[in-house]
């Protein structure tokens, strides 16, 4: 259990992790803390919106609508992969769900993910004041696609609330897993997804691998292209090749006896330039 993070701690940690995050309105007073208590926190629950439109699904969030009063979750992350933070406290969006699936994810100790909730919405353990809330921007029809960018912002959210609290992936759930009457998020699997934060809580919050992979990017092709074209080295099983036809075995023995040859050329001239060096020691040696 931990105690929720204040609104500078967390900006601090989300831009820590490389997030891109929008502040609306006032957005860290902004709850639902008159209705009931947020906290202490053991996890973090992840959503989609059933929404279309990156400022629509925003208004959405932030208010609510007339049978859920709003904010329906701390940050919504868009389709470009921003964070729009839109409450912090209390929020409307785990309701109840299984108090055995809390078990596990308090103690981390699930396997692939938690037991199948057996208690819905309605009449289960109160979530809202257990868990960080993520409304993610898709229609949720399993169709609707989650943009690399998105996906990614949803790894780094997760991840900077893991890290800032000592905890791991397991700490990550999906709505599906907490209440028996949710499907969200749909489009994505939550083991892929903790998968995908425990990776990246391997590696420091700058981690960012498309930088530090040098080969990120390059093909067989191109390695091909590199060696046998561009360098006109032997091709494989020593054919000439219609990138290369004018490569032939003797081409390569007519360059190393070339190179054996100027090898040998400068090592009669470190010899001679010994030599020089020797005499003019004795020289110095006999006064003249």
């Amino acid at each position: 259990m931990a105690e929720p993070l204040t609104p500078d701690r967390l900006l601090r940690a989300l831009r820590a992790e490389g997030v891109q995050v929008v502040e609306v309105g006032n957005w860290r007073t902004h709850n639902r803390n008159s209705r009931g208590p947020w906290g202490p926190l053991n996890g973090s629950i992840v959503h989609h919106t059933v929404t279309q439109g990156t400022s629509a699904t925003v208004a959405v969030v932030r208010d609510g609508y007339a049978s859920l009063p709003g904010p329906l979750c701390h940050g919504m992350i868009a389709k470009d992969g921003r964070v729009h933070m839109v409450g912090w406290g209390r929020t409307n969006h785990a309701g109840g769900g299984d108090p055995r699936v809390l078990d596990q994810v308090v103690a981390e100790s699930y396997g692939t993910r938690p037991t199948p909730p057996t208690r819905g919405n309605a009449n289960g353990t109160d979530g809202n004041a257990r868990f960080y809330g993520w409304e993610c921007e898709n229609l949720g029809d399993g169709k609707d696609p989650w943009p690399k960018a998105q996906y990614d912002a949803i790894v780094r959210v997760q991840a900077a609330l893991c890290r800032a609290h000592g905890w791991s992936a397991k700490s990550v759930i999906g709505h599906l897993e907490w209440s028996n009457d949710k499907v969200d998020p749909r489009g994505f699997t939550m083991p892929a997804l903790r998968a995908d934060v425990a990776e990246r809580l391997a590696h420091s919050a700058s981690w960012n691998p498309n930088e530090e992979d040098p080969m990120a990017g390059i093909t067989k092709r191109d390695i091909y292209d590199a060696v046998w074209k561009t360098d006109a080295m032997t091709p494989p099983e020593g054919r000439a090749t219609p990138e290369n036809p004018t490569w032939a075995p003797e081409s390569v023995l007519r360059d190393a006896a070339s190179y054996a040859t100027r090898a040998e050329a400068a090592a009669v001239r470190v010899e001679a330039a010994a030599a020089r060096i020797e005499a003019a020691v004795a020289r110095l040696a006999d006064g003249s």
